[in-house]
This record gives structure tokens, C-alpha cells and sequence, in this order.
């Protein structure tokens, strides 16, 4: 599928928040996050999620496009400590529903890595995935993330408990 992908800047907080908020509704076992929570935040509680007062690199939002509608969207954080700021954390990857399988989250997930590859200092990238969600693995095993380890009952959503495996991409 045919997508813009960029950086998202403030203009995009409500795009992203209402994109935020049906994935969390629609997915939440796939989520640390947990919907009725995150509803009521204001779209500029993300501002500082987006990285644009950061002058490291590393720290962003990167979002898919198709005109006004935003498709997906992908964030990597890093943080601002001397001795872990060699590390990127890949988070809150989502792709709506119906674009799903299209190649939306994957060319989410090369701009990310590009992009990561060209900020100075970050050596790697980590990510937690929920146990059982097989799409989203066998996404970041084909670009090159490896599963090093589980956190057993990482989450709870409902009463039920979901596993997360930890990936980490050597850059």
C-alpha cells in the first residue's frame, strides 16, 4: 500500500490520539497502556512523546499517511541518561484494522530502524511484543529483531494475564 511516511509533528497530536485511542480499544492485550485511561488524556499530553524539544535524534513519532487519514504510527524513545542513551525503544506500533497485512507496519518499521541507524549514539533498539501475537513477531523477526528473553504475566487486561517476549536489533 502506497503510504506517506514522516515524522509526526504537534499538528498531528489529534490525528494520533484518535488513532491512540481505537487501538487501545481494539487491541488491548497489545498494549502497557489501557484505554479508559488514556481516553481522557488531551491529544497535547503526547507532545513530549513526539521528541521535537530533543536534539539527540533518536526520540520521535513516525507515522503512515494516505492524505488525511492516518494509517499507522510507530515511536521510538530514547533516554537522555549518559548510560543508556545507546538504546532506542521501539513503542506503541499500531496500524489500523483495515490496512492491516499491507506493508504499512513494516514500512513503519524500516523508517524507524533508518532513522534510529542515523541518530549518533543509539548501538540498539528493544521492543516488547505480547505473547501470541504472531503477525507482530514474525514482522520484527524478518527485519532482524531477536526474542531475548519473557516477562511472564507482564500485563493484565481483563482478569487474564499475557506474557510479553523482549527483541532487541543490534543497529
Amino acid at each position: 500500500m502506497a503510504a506517506v511516511i514522516r515524522r509526526l509533528g504537534a499538528a498531528d497530536l489529534p490525528a494520533y490520539k484518535a488513532l491512540r485511542d481505537e487501538m487501545l480499544e481494539r487491541y488491548p492485550q497489545a498494549f502497557t497502556s489501557d484505554a479508559a485511561t488514556e481516553r481522557v488524556k488531551s491529544p497535547d499530553a503526547y507532545l513530549q512523546r513526539l521528541g521535537l524539544d530533543r536534539s539527540d535524534g533518536g526520540h520521535s513519532v513516525i507515522g503512515a499517511w494516505a492524505g488525511e487519514r492516518l494509517l499507522g504510527a510507530i515511536g521510538c524513545e530514547r533516554d537522555p541518561r549518559a548510560s543508556v542513551r545507546h538504546i532506542g525503544h521501539v513503542i506503541g506500533m499500531m496500524v489500523r484494522a483495515d490496512v492491516q497485512r499491507r506493508g504499512v507496519g513494516r514500512a513503519l518499521l524500516d523508517a524507524l530502524i533508518g532513522g534510529a541507524r542515523q541518530s549518533p549514539g543509539i548501538e540498539m533498539l528493544t521492543l516488547t511484543v505480547t505473547a501470541g501475537n504472531q503477525a507482530a513477531i514474525g514482522l520484527y523477526e524478518r527485519v532482524g529483531f531477536r526474542r531475548v528473553g519473557t516477562l511472564p504475566r507482564a500485563i493484565r487486561v481483563g482478569g487474564r494475564y499475557h506474557d510479553k517476549h523482549q527483541y532487541v536489533l543490534m543497529l
